[in-house]
């Protein structure tokens, strides 16, 4: 009897998964498709009205630039796909019949949030690096047919880099850097000893024409150099030793949401090496951490909201009052990681707390509506 019991709730979770997948599949179709359609008017006139693209052009751009958007809005296709598929349970009286027949919502609600959880780790670890690849693509291509020459354009903008140990450090700026030929231009080197006591002090000022790395050195020539108390020397050469790769001097960081999941710990400790703040990147990597949170989290929401008999009416103002949460925590979100960003809040607080509020809210109502 306990076997048949058994068998009889896993084909009823059966059912409810494949009602929720459905569900999520349309949820999935109309977002992605408004979001397309977005994307595709966006690159037609912006990108589109600077060079002359051909339809089919236009139409691959909008398709390697859609999926990163879509994946942001992930969560509110778990929100509205659970939302229709336990709703529309209920108005077929479905739910009534299960839960008349003893069978308690978590049964059916739980894996639910599984489903949405493993889901989320999909995208995570598979999904989202292939979406981020398509947002690298995407920037450097806009910037391509936007700009006509990027790279001469980048090639203007002040370098600053800082390298070094515990005994020295170096800060090196300079005006313009040259990738053709793999060096920098008009630099000047900043050196800084540490103390006994583990204070760093400024030791000596270099000038330099240009400045390329090689082999761990750096090659400076017309170079000035000068120590605290100490007349300026003049060298026609200079090498200075250096703990950088020989690429990451003319390399310009992808921003964080064009940077996949697994290159995210190895490029922030290369930004924090280079002497940048890592802060947005730290973000980045806790969000993404929490994203099967975030997904269970909502499809535990919206079960909790549409559970509602409907003999008790208040199941459109339940549903609508799913949606309005959804935004909040949309909302919420967008604030947190603000805030986070500007280091005002730690990056694993900004990140967390907000699916973490959602899924207690989500579990207060399932308890609430489950046991009363």
């Amino acid at each position: 009897m306990s076997a048949l019991a058994v068998m009889r709730l896993g084909r009823i979770e059966r059912y409810v998964l494949t009602q929720q997948i459905k569900s999520l599949a349309v949820a999935l179709g109309v977002i992605a498709s408004l979001i397309m359609l977005i994307d595709f008017v966006e690159i037609s006139r912006g990108v589109g009205s600077n060079v002359d693209l051909p339809l089919y052009r236009i139409f691959g751009l909008m398709l390697i630039k859609s999926p990163s958007v879509i994946l942001q809005l992930l969560p509110f296709v778990f929100l509205f796909g659970t939302l229709g598929a336990f709703v529309s349970l209920n108005r077929r009286s479905e739910l009534i019949a299960m839960r008349a027949a003893g069978v308690s919502a978590w049964r059916f609600t739980l894996p639910a949030a599984g489903l949405a959880f493993l889901f989320g780790v999909l995208t995570v670890t598979v999904l989202g690096p292939m979406a981020a690849a398509g947002d690298g693509v995407w920037q450097r291509e806009r910037a391509r047919l936007s700009g006509g020459a990027p790279t001469a354009e980048a090639s203007q903008d002040a370098v600053w880099l800082r390298e070094g140990d515990d005994q020295r450090q170096m800060i090196i700026r300079a005006e313009r850097q040259d990738p053709a030929n793999a060096r920098l231009q008009d630099v000047t080197f900043f050196i800084y000893n540490t103390n006994p006591d583990g204070r760093r002090e400024f030791s000596e000022r270099i000038d330099a024409a240009t400045a390329s790395l090689s082999a761990g050195r750096w090659r400076l020539t017309e170079a000035e150099g000068a120590l605290i108390g100490q007349r300026a020397v003049q060298y026609a050469t200079l090498d200075l030793l250096s703990n950088l790769d020989d690429d990451e001097v003319f390399e310009r960081f992808a921003r964080p949401q064009s940077t996949p999941f697994w290159s995210l710990p190895n490029q922030i400790q290369r930004i924090e090496n280079a002497g940048f703040a890592s802060t947005a990147y730290r973000l980045r990597l806790q969000q993404l951490l929490a994203t099967p949170l975030v997904f269970a989290a909502m499809s535990i929401l919206a079960a909790a909201f549409s559970l509602r008999l409907m003999r008790l009416g208040d199941l459109a103002r339940m549903s609508v009052s799913a949606v309005v949460l959804g935004f909040a925590f949309f909302f919420l979100n967008q604030f947190s990681s603000a805030m986070g960003s500007a280091e005002v809040v730690p990056p694993v607080v900004a990140a967390w707390l907000p699916p973490l509020l959602t899924a207690l809210a989500a579990f207060t109502l399932l308890f609430y509506t489950e046991d009363g």
